[in-house]
């Protein structure tokens, strides 16, 4: 099938020779019969992020880039790259070998079939996980809703149409939320900070960018200014827009 070319290098042998880019290019997702390595702290929930619902992001198996309809749980990457935490970069090995997920057991990188076959199927998410924490569910299905990316793309849609003081408003209060409710649970719920990524997603400061707007603060005050003629629009067929000034939470 031609899409399995996206997903497999250019690779002549047929067995694994640690070369280590798959490890280099990003974490696995988990899947449900993931799961009992994180219940039991083998992978611990601070090592992981989540992609939210509703979230763009790559779909190695189509090659296309799509919204998602369910959470992806990630290992984190190392730093700013994008390695997983795991690799050994001078060993060349994984330091969780006899424990990794599903995708990296499934991954063969000269035959990605059997890893196609489970990609999108029986995904893990974070209700799976933290759905019987009293209180915490709560919060995050809260904040699901209040910063809903369908809510962010319409928002940012009626701005390039209708530059307007309303709209404006209602997406810096999206990120204000986003950034208070982390603020909440580490300040006042007592929670390691390192779990922010995997309970909340990562945060719209850091994923905004990828949608055309970068995120400044000054205080309390969030700005936000559109990226010049660069924007997640093109790639994702929406209608090309003229730059608009820059957005203030106090506009």
């Amino acid at each position: 099938m031609k899409h399995r070319q996206r997903l497999r290098p250019q690779v002549t042998n047929a067995e694994c020779i640690r070369c280590g880019t798959c490890c280099e290019k990003g974490g696995p997702g988990f899947h449900e019969n993931d799961r009992d390595l994180i219940d039991n702290g083998i992978i611990p929930s601070r090592c992981l992020f989540t992609i939210r619902k509703g979230e763009f992001a790559y779909d190695n198996v189509k090659g296309s880039l799509k919204p998602l309809d369910s959470d992806i749980i990630k290992i984190k990457g190392k730093g700013n790259t994008w390695t997983c935490i795991f690799f050994d970069e001078a060993g060349k090995q994984c330091s969780i070998y006899d424990n990794r997920p599903r995708e990296c057991r499934a991954l063969k990188c000269w035959d990605t079939r059997e890893l196609e076959r489970i990609y999108a199927k029986r995904r893990l998410t974070r209700e799976d996980l933290v759905a019987d924490v009293e209180g915490l569910w709560d919060l995050i299905a809260d904040h699901q809703e209040r910063c809903d990316y369908d809510k962010i793309r319409d928002a940012i849609r009626e701005l390039e149409l209708n530059d307007n003081d309303t709209t404006r408003r209602q997406l810096a209060e999206i990120i204000k939320f986003d950034i208070e409710i982390r603020n909440l649970v580490v300040t006042r719920g007592g929670l390691d900070e390192e779990m922010l990524d995997f309970l909340f997603g990562r945060p719209l400061t850091k994923t905004l960018p990828n949608y055309g707007i970068e995120v400044q603060r000054q205080g309390e005050k969030i700005i936000l200014v559109p990226k010049v003629k660069r924007t997640l629009k093109s790639e994702l067929g929406m209608r090309n827009s003229e730059n608009w000034a820059g957005l203030s939470e106090e506009d």
